[in-house]
């Protein structure tokens, strides 16, 4: 046999990317102390800490606004399952949590979904996890973004638009319709 026929079979790994995003990143600068350039491994019994307190959390965001721990994630796979999921916790006694259009309260938890926007105070970030075999750790790849998340994710995504170039799905992704209204009104 061969080196190469006697190695372990390679196990894929869940990646958890995270796209981040807020309108002053260039002026305050509270990225500065995330990396950007390579993927990191997490133990998959270790829990993925936000937030500004550096000797607890593991991405630390360089702001007084954010809470020593913003929010958690913990890696597991589920009860007579193969399906490696992640669970998010609000752990600030302070501000709520939205992810998508669910509100998290201090030490709220839910399921990860799969592609999710996680939204506190200013801050937007686009979750998307890139499932893996692997149960003894994951991946980590952070991403930044100087487009707002939400304005990009409101666009209706490969909806036809007719020829008069005015998408009906774009008001019904609002919940509104249009109204029309005099200039001169205010």
């Amino acid at each position: 046999m061969t080196s190469f026929e006697e190695a372990e079979t390679e196990e894929t790994v869940t990646c958890l990317h995270l796209t981040f995003y807020h309108p002053c990143q260039d002026n305050k600068m509270m990225f500065r102390c995330l990396n950007f350039c390579k993927r990191e491994q997490v133990r998959a019994d270790e829990m993925a800490k936000f937030g500004r307190d550096s000797n607890v959390c593991r991405y630390n965001l360089m702001d007084t606004r954010v809470s020593r721990i913003q929010f958690s994630l913990q890696f597991y796979r589920k009860l007579n399952s193969s399906e490696i999921c992640f669970e998010i916790k609000n752990m600030s006694k302070k501000t709520k949590l939205m992810v998508d259009q669910t509100e998290l309260g201090y030490l709220n938890k839910i399921d990860l979904p799969w592609k999710c926007i996680i939204c506190f105070g200013d801050y937007q970030i686009l979750a998307e996890i890139q499932e893996g075999e692997s149960v003894d750790y994951f991946e980590t790849h952070l991403h930044l973004t100087e487009v707002p998340i939400l304005q990009e994710r409101c666009l209706p995504s490969l909806q036809p638009v007719p020829e008069n170039g005015v998408s009906s799905t774009l008001f019904a992704s609002q919940g509104k319709s249009p109204i029309e209204i005099d200039e001169n009104e205010s």
